[in-house]
């Protein structure tokens, strides 16, 4: 990759990622409004990467009186970025997908490869309350204390 090319690349990276952090709060909106109506108090996702690969648990729901129910079956629209040209535009999906997809961008954007090497494990809370989502995350590593001696 020469290096116009590179700057190109990087340029499409910077513009992708202010486009998603300008349509995040929308998004949250949609998101928030479909489980506030199905009577989701709280969703959590948990996480779990080591050794190159990594996954996210089925994401689980509850109610105000902490009992876990169904995530709505229910389809909502939100803005997705396109990559290649750098712009958003509006796909279907489900809250599930989308709970699971936004979980993935947002692990992806702020601890990038938290599967490689020891990994990370964690989790999200999406909370409609306080119309937060957060990541509570632990990286996993391996240390060592090396001595030598001669006598």
């Amino acid at each position: 990759m020469s290096d116009t090319q590179f700057a190109a690349y990087e340029a499409k990276c910077t513009r992708a990622s202010a486009l998603a952090a300008e349509i995040l709060p929308q998004n949250k909106k949609v998101l928030f409004d479909a489980l506030t109506t199905a009577g989701v108090l709280v969703v959590t996702v948990d996480f779990d990467g080591s050794g190159d690969s990594g996954q996210l648990a089925a994401p689980e729901a509850f109610d105000a009186e902490n009992n876990e129910i169904e995530i709505p079956a229910i389809e909502i629209v939100v803005k997705v970025v396109d990559f290649d040209t750098g712009t958003a535009s509006e796909q279907t999906t489900t809250v599930k997908e989308f709970i699971e997809t936004l979980a993935y961008e947002l692990l992806e954007k702020l601890h990038g490869n938290w599967e490689d090497g020891e990994g990370a494990q964690g989790e999200f809370r999406f909370s409609t309350a306080e119309q937060t989502i957060t990541l509570d995350y632990n990286e996993r590593y391996v240390e060592y204390h090396h001595h030598e001696y001669e006598f």
